[in-house]
């Protein structure tokens, strides 16, 4: 995790950063190129003047790409046809899409492009127990699809084959099939392409045209999407190419190669899956050293993540505050999840966990006491909203990035959340600097990013940061939101309480 003196490690904030540079690399690959993408649209825009050379989205970069001789290889999350039934048919969209842009091509054998579902399945005892609601979300899925014509529904059926094997004809309609349908619990949830072996673009950001935004995050709050990409050089990028080209085997039970510089979260199907609703768990490298350095800090430990729903981890954050009575923290969080914030979703997933959020919340909140301050990021301009897209008054921004920091001593930006299902079930891939330039850079680019150009050293120093932030956070409760410095306010949790409860015997890592 130390820096070779010539290694690149660059921070990416926002997609106008790292887009463009995902960009140049395809550009500039001279002889291969192995990606692995939750989600990656072929028709999502480019930015670059080069790309543009090219054409106008990412179809014309790929055909562009193999017409210079360039191996490409996309390993593109699949999803569970009943509960992720809109992202399975956005997967295979993308499969056809890019090997229609290999058809156009001069070298359409130089491409590899496939949908990757995991192995892993729910156990036919609670198969049986949620076939109910399952039957349900399946004929949800069809409601809209038989107001179409018969061979529209043929279309759509044959764009999604999995979600195909679920459903039967009857008469000019089709309903779901009568046995139970089998559920996959895990996704592959990675982002991540390496180039020649020599270069790792890795993070927490998919591609598409919803998840462009810039670092001034002046869009509407449902388009505004913060995130952070790096991109490393040296043997970290050798370490990614491996994982791509063996992951899967490894989730079909396969064993995994050793690193030294990548981290990994990889489960693995059960031998007897009867009883379980989760996979069985192989590689948690992230979870291990999330752990591992929390026991390390001494003064400051700053997390940026999507989702803080993992209470093993928030007991262990309790067991070193209590510990050391000098260590920090600092929390930062969207708002709201993306499905209540933009969606007025309130089902029990989302409820879940809202439910494990606020109880992870209220454990480090115990241990640390004032010694800890959980933010989220707003816009600075007003609106007139109500709802949890809004917050003090303002639009929210939309926070997807997976950054953690421990003291000035060690780096970590990953795909993984601090929640269950990244710590233990999905795909996850990360890297870690202990390299005192890139731990640094990561941590001025982030701080900066939220706090704004004038704020003072003690924003950054390890001793004080915890208490200056929350100072100017409670500050700018008080102004309006022009007024206000940087994007930091407190996370309010009395909504995400409201929202939450429990689920008795439903695993943890399910949300």
């Amino acid at each position: 995790m130390t820096a070779a003196p010539d290694r690149q490690f660059k921070v990416l904030l926002t997609a106008q950063n790292a887009f463009p540079e995902l960009e140049r690399q395809f550009l500039q690959a001279q002889t291969e190129i192995i990606a692995g993408f939750r989600i990656f649209d072929p028709w999502t825009k480019l930015h670059t003047t080069e790309a543009k050379a090219f054409g106008d989205t990412w179809f014309d970069l790929i055909v562009a790409t193999l017409n210079r001789d360039v191996k490409v290889t996309f390993i593109l999350c699949d999803f569970d046809p009943v509960l992720g039934a809109e992202l399975h048919m956005q997967t295979w969209d993308s499969i056809r899409a890019m090997a229609a842009a290999a058809e156009v091509s001069r070298n359409p054998h130089l491409l590899s492009a496939r949908a990757s579902l995991h192995p892993a399945r729910v156990g036919w005892l609670p198969r049986l127990l949620l076939w109910p609601r399952v039957r349900k979300e399946v004929a949800s899925n069809l409601s809209g699809l038989n107001n179409l014509p018969r061979d529209q529904i043929e279309h759509r059926l044959r764009s999604a084959p999995h979600f195909h094997d679920l459903v039967k004809w009857k008469g000019e309609s089709v309903v779901p099939r009568l046995r139970p349908p089998p559920l996959v619990p895990v996704t592959h949830h990675q982002k991540l392409a390496v180039f020649d072996d020599e270069t790792l673009y890795v993070g927490g950001l998919d591609l598409n045209d919803r998840r462009y935004d810039t670092p001034q995050h002046r869009r509407d709050a449902d388009e505004t999407w913060h995130d952070t990409q790096v991109l490393v050089t040296g043997p970290v990028a050798q370490e990614a190419a491996q994982h791509l080209r063996n992951f899967e085997a490894v989730t079909y039970g396969k064993p995994a190669l050793p690193t030294r510089h990548l981290l990994r979260t990889i489960s693995a199907k059960r031998r007897i899956a009867l009883p379980f609703l989760s996979p069985k768990p192989v590689i948690n490298e992230l979870a291990q050293m999330h752990h591992a350095q929390i026991d390390q800090s001494e003064r400051l430990i700053y997390l940026e993540t999507q989702f803080f729903r993992d209470r093993t981890l928030a007991k262990h954050l309790a067991k070193r505050a209590r510990a050391n009575p000098d260590l920090t923290l600092i929390l930062i969080l969207p708002a709201a999840p993306e499905e209540a914030a933009f969606y007025d979703k309130t089902g029990s997933d989302v409820a879940y966990g809202e439910y494990l959020q606020t109880k992870s919340i209220e454990i480090v909140e115990d241990a640390f006491g004032d010694r800890f301050f959980v933010g989220s990021p707003a816009q600075p301009r007003d609106t007139d909203r109500t709802g949890r897209d809004a917050h003090y008054n303002a639009p929210i921004i939309y926070l997807h990035a997976k950054v953690s920091i421990f003291d000035d001593r060690l780096g970590l930006v990953s795909s993984a959340n601090l929640n269950g299902r990244s710590m233990a079930w999905d795909t996850e891939i990360g890297v870690a600097t202990q390299s005192a330039d890139e731990v640094q850079s990561l941590k001025n680019q982030s701080f900066e990013h939220w706090l704004g150009p004038d704020a003072g050293p003690e924003f950054y120093d390890v001793k004080t940061a915890c208490a200056v932030w929350a100072a100017q956070a409670r500050r700018n409760t008080a102004l309006t939101p022009k007024e206000r410095s940087g994007f930091i306010l407190p996370y309010a949790k009395a909504p995400a309480a409201e929202l939450g409860y429990d689920l008795p015997g439903v695993p943890e890592e399910i949300v």
